[in-house]
């Protein structure tokens, strides 16, 4: 069964255990809430939201970004086999863990965000963003930001024809639930979006971290405005001269795999690199050499 962003159900179940894990409110994580305690800073973007990150690590710096309905717990994991190498930063997008938000939001106010983080760090970064957070960052090099290199996870890019009619509706459906202050179902929206099969949402539904989940859902209209009509903008990225690298998990997925071909085909300098086997909820153990060449090279 198709699902609406093309691919199929039981390809994406792997999101189910993202979800259990990566969804849970990062003070209850004992990894990261070592990093914040040893290393929570603050920046002020440009509307005055506060936007909390963790730094650790020594080296060039490099930024990591969520993608949704995540915090940067997601990439904890990750940040702690990069700070070898790196001064890692990783920090909490607006609306989410520490950092707080302003309204009326705009994508642009993301980009003032990283932009904040990206003058913490030294003025210039390496970046690396996962799904819809890997689509922010590709949209702020091509806005102007002082990124050197860019590596995305699986950009959830859209191929076929009716992937902006699906985007719409569900943009159009998510704003509807969150103006009712039905953030649950918000949530459960963007869990059928991905492909969890309906008999895991209800489980997740129950569990403990679910009210966890329900915080970010606000968030998840952010995500769906940083895609656009959820399209690879050629425009936007031929503008992207950058050294990008676009990894995802082989041809096992249809759907990724298109997507991250189309972005690379459209870009001026960019590379596809496939970890076959790699579910959505890469392992960072994987993905953490193949980032420490890119950005060493």
């Amino acid at each position: 069964m198709s699902t609406p962003h093309g691919g199929t159900a039981q390809a994406r179940e792997p999101l189910k255990k993202m979800n259990e894990n990566a969804l849970l409110l990062r003070h209850t994580t004992p990894i990261h809430e070592q990093q914040k305690e040893n290393h929570m800073r603050q920046v002020i973007s440009k509307d005055g939201t506060a936007i909390a990150y963790d730094q650790l690590g020594q080296g060039p710096a490099v930024i990591l970004i969520s993608g949704a309905s995540t915090s940067p717990v997601a990439n904890a994991a990750l940040a702690e086999l990069l700070a070898s190498h790196f001064t890692v930063y990783n920090y909490d997008r607006r609306g989410r863990g520490d950092s707080s938000d302003t309204l009326p939001f705009a994508v642009e106010r993301e980009f003032e965000d990283l932009e904040a983080v990206i003058a913490e760090a030294g003025g210039s970064a390496y970046v690396w963003g996962s799904s819809s957070g890997g689509v922010l960052a590709f949209k702020a090099v091509a806005h102007g930001l002082p990124i050197t290199k860019l590596a995305l996870w699986e950009p959830p890019f859209n191929v076929d024809e009716d992937g902006p009619r699906r985007h719409r509706e569900y943009e159009t459906r998510l704003q509807e639930l969150l103006a009712e202050g039905r953030r649950g179902d918000a949530a459960e929206l963007f869990m059928t979006l991905v492909g969890i099969p309906p008999k895991f949402i209800a489980q997740d539904r129950s569990a403990p971290w679910w009210s966890a989940t329900e915080q970010l859902a606000p968030t998840l209209a952010y995500d769906a405005a940083v895609m656009g009509n959820s399209m690879v903008p050629a425009e936007q990225a031929a503008s992207v001269t950058i050294p990008t690298i676009v990894i995802d998990g082989g041809a096992a997925d249809p759907f990724f795999h298109a997507a991250a071909l189309a972005l690379v085909t459209a870009m001026p300098d960019a590379q596809l690199s496939s970890l076959p086997g790699q579910p959505r909820n890469v392992d960072p153990q994987a993905l953490a050499p193949v980032l420490v060449e890119f950005f060493k090279g």
